[in-house]
């Protein structure tokens, strides 16, 4: 793939999501589905790519002169998000077509629009632009969640949205600190400007935090577990593949890539990391319905990824980003499982789903298996990126050492204890 073709990975999905609003829908639920499997697509070109030609594609979008032009940058990370949250979104909105929930009103153009504000994201090579592409994604999801979920989804809808315009104005205000200290919010020259200099640390540390919010951090993580679970199943999936996930994504190209992996803020960022997983394991036990049990195990995993990033290492980095793909997979699988069970039975509480196994064997063990996938047990992804994870945590001092050990054990004990409560 050419650095010319990757603007196509942000404006077929724009084309298709104004088309939608025109076309009937028999014509647009195969376009649906169709859009992010050419990004997926896209994706493994460029994983090609990166391997065996150029390690980095640029464009500038419209030959414009740079600072003006949307510089949209490539590199295996990049292409590897591309195609695991396009695969994942294709089953996603697969599933709401079969469902009949792609039929409401302009459900398509709004899913579409979401995939190009995260292509977009995963692609952006400067940070207004990635402040941009973070609202074409939730501009559609206040909409997606309007119109999915239960009759508490208009509440729940004011509570995201309350949410995110906060953290959207405190990135932007980030943003606006880095240019006004570096004079330039271009990643690609921020790489060059001191590092050590507190204005610029402060200044990058504003934005972090505001991705932090997104990703569902602890201790400001309250909003997720109570917003997800009141959108339907299949939006649910679909956010949990993408919002969280580009957030947390932005947050290592940021550090590795502005910073340079500096490591300032390490003690505060092991201690918000190893709450976050351990908050999010234990949270699921006081609850009593499928996904608001899952949506506490999207606040762990998210401690589990930055805890790659935390570590800094290369083996660290590593499986903090094998976690993030394993966790995109598995957590859809399981969100889509539970929204199968939903529908099916018309219940979501623990209560009224016992003897599953004997009534819907083939997706009982799906779950179980994704589950299992989710605690760590092998030969399960979740068992090598934890052991990733463990190994990197080995390379660190004593007490560091044995601190984020000790967590990610108590942390995987209380998925185990959250996934008998499921499956009981």
């Amino acid at each position: 793939m050419t650095d010319t073709l990757l603007p196509l990975l942000v404006a077929l999905p724009l084309v298709m999501a104004a088309a939608g609003v025109g076309l009937p829908a028999r014509v647009m639920l195969p376009v649906m589905v169709a859009t992010p499997l050419v990004t997926a697509a896209g994706g493994v070109l460029l994983l090609v790519e990166h391997a065996t030609g150029d390690p980095v594609v640029a464009t500038q979008v419209g030959a414009f002169v740079p600072g003006i032009a949307i510089p949209l940058v490539s590199d295996t990370l990049a292409a590897l998000m591309l195609t695991v949250t396009g695969l994942t979104t294709a089953v996603c909105l697969g599933f709401s077509a079969l469902c009949g929930e792609a039929r409401l009103r302009y459900f398509p153009t709004l899913a579409l629009t979401l995939v190009a504000g995260v292509n977009g994201a995963l692609l952006t090579g400067d940070l207004f632009n990635l402040f941009v592409f973070i609202e074409v994604m939730l501009l559609p999801s206040y909409a997606l969640i309007a119109m999915s979920g239960t009759w508490r989804r208009l509440a729940v809808g004011r509570l995201f949205v309350v949410v995110n315009l906060m953290t959207s104005t405190i990135l932007l205000i980030g943003v606006g600190l880095v240019y006004g200290v570096a004079g330039s919010v271009n990643m690609g020259v921020l790489v060059s400007f001191d590092a050590d200099d507190p204005r610029f640390v402060l200044a990058v540390s504003v934005v972090m935090l505001a991705l932090a919010v997104k990703a569902g951090v602890v201790p400001l993580h309250g909003w997720l577990p109570r917003a997800y679970p009141a959108t339907s199943g299949s939006v649910m999936a679909l956010f949990s593949a993408l919002h969280t996930k580009v957030a947390i994504y932005a947050l290592f190209r940021i550090h590795q890539v502005v910073l340079d992996g500096a490591p300032r803020w390490t003690s505060v960022a092991f201690v918000l990391v190893l709450v976050t997983m351990v908050v999010g394991s234990y949270g699921s036990l006081g609850e009593k319905a499928i996904r608001r049990l899952l949506s506490w195990q999207m606040v762990a995993g998210v401690g589990y990824i930055l805890l790659g990033l935390a570590i800094g290492t290369q083996l660290g980095l590593a499986s903090g980003l094998f976690y993030l793909a394993h966790h995109v997979l598995v957590m859809a699988a399981l969100l889509l499982g539970s929204a199968a069970i939903e529908r099916t039975y018309h219940s979501h509480q623990f209560v009224r789903l016992s003897g599953m196994m004997r009534r819907e064997p083939l997706l009982a063990t799906i779950m179980a298996l994704a589950v299992l996938s989710l605690i760590g047990f092998p030969p399960s992804s979740g068992f090598f990126a934890k052991v990733g994870i463990v190994r990197a945590a080995a390379d660190l001092a004593g007490t560091e050492r044995v601190v984020v050990m000790a967590a990610v054990v108590i942390a995987s004990l209380g998925t185990l204890l959250a996934g008998l409560q499921l499956w009981r």
